[in-house]
């Protein structure tokens, strides 16, 4: 079995807010990238929020971001550490907490929001997140919207001798989550209780990287550390590193979908044709007819 390997390490940079309640680095696309460079494919965007502690806010008062737009892909957020509560116009909501996860198919258009919930808001306490985008296929791009909250109890977990693989999406040791994805996605959320080596395989021409959110791990004699994300070649099928107790490793992994990519930051789609219909629907409130 050919191991894949190391194309490109992205190290954490510059952090930004999103609306107020988000501090975010943006690990995809890379560092000087767009979208239309499709080098990740089929995921598109990355952000990941590394641990940071929020003080009690007062008077009610629930940081966030507020409604806005999205069409033509899925955004997929992991919490770790934090509760979020999530609304759409297409009917979906819900609130999700630490080892959660909330999956959300803007297809045809919708508009949502996310913002901390009353009780973390009042209590404060440590954020910690990743927002995946996962760019949809052509023929799936105008698909009816809808919202997944992927519950701890709902996530499969597949425990090995020194480490845990929860499986988010794809299939794992024959463990498969049963969620819907609209092309090949593998999303494992991998957990060390000790030291020990994790190994896997890939299909060859998969995009694959993995982001360690938490410890460290090492590879061929290296060690990269926690907000390193690393991407891996699409030749070969191995992924093989180690890793010390308490760490966590988030690996994604998907068929890449060979199409053209055009994006305005909230849509993504094919064309700029269909680039200026979104903007169309959307100043026309077709997003808000749910």
């Amino acid at each position: 079995m050919n191991t894949k390997t190391i194309i490109r390490t992205e190290h954490p940079r510059h952090m930004h807010m999103v609306g107020d309640g988000f501090r975010v680095a943006n690990y995809l696309p890379w560092y000087g990238k767009t979208m239309e460079d499709d080098i990740a494919s089929p995921f598109i965007m990355l952000d990941y929020n590394a641990p940071w502690s929020i003080p009690p806010q007062k008077d009610g008062y629930r940081p966030g971001v507020g409604f806005h737009p999205h069409r033509g892909f899925e955004t997929v957020t992991v919490v770790y550490s934090w509760e979020v509560e999530h609304q759409d116009t297409a009917g979906g909501g819900g609130v999700i907490g630490p080892d959660e996860v909330q999956w959300m198919t803007a297809g045809s258009g919708l508009l949502h929001n996310e913002f901390m919930t009353e009780k973390f808001s009042r209590a404060g306490g440590i954020q910690h997140a990743v927002q995946l985008w996962v760019n949809l296929p052509s023929k799936y791009k105008m698909v009816e919207p809808r919202y997944q909250a992927l519950t701890r109890e709902s996530i499969p977990e597949v425990d090995f001798s020194w480490w845990r693989v929860r499986v988010i999406a794809g299939e794992y040791d024959a463990i498969r989550w049963p969620a819907e994805t609209f092309s090949p996605v593998e999303l494992y959320d991998i957990r060390f209780d000790t030291e020990g080596e994790f190994t896997t395989t890939v299909p060859e021409w998969y995009t694959t990287a993995i982001l360690i959110t938490e410890g460290n791990i090492m590879i061929a004699d290296k060690v990269y550390h926690h907000g390193d994300m690393i991407h891996f070649s699409k030749i070969g099928e191995g992924i093989r590193f180690t890793g010390n107790a308490g760490t966590k490793v988030l690996l994604m992994a998907g068929e890449p979908l060979w199409e053209p990519v055009a994006h305005y930051w909230p849509f993504v789609m094919n064309t700029e044709d269909e680039i200026r219909q979104a903007i169309q629907d959307y100043n026309a409130g077709k997003f808000e007819r749910k």
